[in-house]
């Protein structure tokens, strides 16, 4: 790779990381509220494999409004809490305070860069974060790098369809409504980059979440124009891409959740 390509890759990331603190900066307090990330029986789950070490610690990349890191710090003995914008980490920091964890804290990063050394953490774990991700595959393995051997890692993030013309229908829509979004990826494909990085893949599970769709767009304040658009998107959509993604007459809509289990 030559340096000018290399230089503009830096930049672009560098570009995508600014949209992501502008985008998130503003909205991090209705994520803590939002039901979709505050509620789900998958927080019950990452509780359950925390519980399966002796006060371990945690890494939460890509920690949002900290809900996966509400639900480990009961079961560990410090979790860091690790996301690109402050204003997220700050909301973090004062629930964690009200309620009482004073094992959780919180640091600013990039999750392609993270300043760890390697084999720090018990358990490393990102929920409904990484499609934000521009650098995927670096992310993974920085994430495979600071678990410890026979440490366990958890990936939870909305996916993508198999079928080739679902998929396009969600990314365009999911583009409308958040110019941070990069790409959600399908189970196969997931499998695929965990290996990639150095993980062996112990367990997955699939459910789908309905999107109520007036709270899903105020919460990330889609401009009225992109919200006609994703409307008209919805109304034009093939019968079997409406069917699949359970489309309602207020557009609400479904989406498919994986949790993917590691060991390294």
């Amino acid at each position: 790779m030559t340096t000018t390509t290399s230089g503009n890759i830096a930049a672009s990331t560098r570009n995508h990381d600014q949209v992501i603190t502008e985008q998130f900066g503003s909205t991090a307090a209705a994520y803590l509220t939002s039901t979709t990330h505050s509620q789900g029986a998958d927080l019950q789950d990452l509780a359950a494999y925390a519980q399966q070490f002796s006060q371990p610690v945690i890494l939460d990349v890509g920690c949002g409004a900290g809900h996966a890191s509400f639900a480990l710090a009961p079961h560990a003995g410090k979790v860091i809490g690790y996301d690109l914008s402050s204003e997220m980490l700050r909301v973090v920091a004062d629930a964690a305070h009200e309620r009482g964890l004073d094992n959780l804290e919180v640091q600013q990063g990039s999750a392609d860069q993270l300043p760890f050394a390697d084999a720090t953490f018990d358990m490393v774990c990102t929920r409904l974060s990484a499609h934000h991700w521009k650098n995927l595959p670096q992310a993974l393995a920085e994430m495979a790098r600071v678990l410890k051997p026979g440490g366990k890692g958890i990936v939870i993030d909305t996916s993508s369809p198999e079928d080739v013309l679902a998929d396009t229908y969600l990314q365009a829509i999911e583009l409308l409504r958040d110019n941070s979004h990069v790409r959600n990826r399908s189970l196969l494909a997931w499998r695929a980059l965990l290996t990639d990085a150095g993980f062996k893949v112990v367990h997955d599970q699939s459910w789908k979440i309905m999107l109520q769709f007036d709270t899903w767009v105020a919460r990330m304040r889609t401009p009225g124009e992109r919200i006609v658009a994703i409307k008209s998107l919805w109304d034009s959509a093939p019968t079997e891409v409406r069917g699949y993604f359970q489309v309602q007459d207020d557009y609400s809509f479904s989406i498919d959740c994986v949790l993917i289990a590691l060991e390294k």
